[in-house]
């Protein structure tokens, strides 16, 4: 078996190539700067020439906000590149494993979003990445789309975690929204149990989150407690913090059929913030 990965730069991407590594996986990784997924002849060349079993798309506009203004850019990398690399992996005869996102719904549903449910994105950012899903379910490839929500991890990437974690250290008080409700997925168990879903080789539509629903709130107070920080954090609405783009009240998804396909769901998001901070401070010494 062989990965070719894009974006490899990505903190989902490096703990995909990482898990491959544990598995004796060959895989050919490439970031932005050496393979641009929205330039079809670049995709077709590096497939065309690697012949991966499987291409696994790390790659994606996720810029929610700069998204509303710069939404060429973000149904470019989101929606046209996913197809590109779809158009190629049909030619080759290759998987293609793509992600989406919760951000694909409305959040007005108030219960767990499962994967028969219609999306119906609120933002230029869902839009783009719904436009992704299409294009790779409209070509007759064999396929994984799997909708994750506020991954976090140690790699380059900005996540939650770390804004909470850098705010602890310049600020006395905190105000974090607590009417935005989903589950903080850490990239180490993504990248485990996509590679398990490769395995089964069940291909479809998935949703690969914890088991566990919770608002931004909740989730800052758990790693600020982790800390055992001294300042005040305030729960706000999101009225109270005006972004370019809408965000979805509750996009928690129900896992299902995880546990049915790999024999296992992800666990919840407070044992996955206690090994990502662990991870963070084995890596500082």
């Amino acid at each position: 078996m062989r990965f070719l990965v894009t974006g490899s730069n990505g903190q989902l991407a490096k703990e995909i190539m990482k898990e491959s590594e544990k598995r004796n996986i060959s895989f050919d990784a490439f970031d932005h700067k050496t393979l641009d997924i929205t330039d079809l002849k670049s995709v077709r060349e590096a497939i065309g020439s690697k012949r991966p079993d499987f291409v696994i798309n790390c790659a994606a506009y996720n810029a929610v906000d700069k998204a509303e203004e710069d939404w060429k850019n973000a149904y470019l990398v989101n929606g046209i590149g996913p197809k590109n690399l779809a158009i190629a992996c049909e030619e080759n005869n290759t998987v293609l494993v793509h992600y989406s996102t919760d951000y694909v719904f409305d959040g007005r549903k108030n219960t767990p979003y499962n994967i028969a449910d219609d999306p119906n994105p609120l933002n230029q950012y869902g839009k783009s990445k719904l436009l992704g899903e299409r294009f790779v379910q409209s070509l007759s490839i064999k396929y994984f789309i799997i909708r994750v929500s506020w991954v976090f991890g140690k790699g380059n990437d900005t996540n939650f975690a770390k804004k909470v974690l850098e705010w602890s250290t310049k600020n006395d008080v905190i105000k974090v929204v607590d009417d935005q409700i989903s589950s903080p997925t850490y990239a180490v168990d993504l990248a485990k149990a996509t590679l398990d879903l490769i395995n089964a080789g069940a291909y479809g539509l998935y949703h690969m989150t914890s088991i566990e629903p919770c608002s931004r709130y909740e989730w800052a107070k758990y790693i600020l407690d982790l800390i055992s920080w001294k300042g005040k954090l305030i729960p706000v609405k999101s009225d109270e913090f005006k972004t370019a783009a809408m965000r979805p009240g509750y996009s928690f998804m129900d896992s299902f059929p995880m546990m049915q396909t790999i024999g296992y769901n992800l666990t919840d998001w407070k044992d996955m913030t206690e090994r990502f901070m662990e991870e963070l401070k084995m890596a500082r010494g």
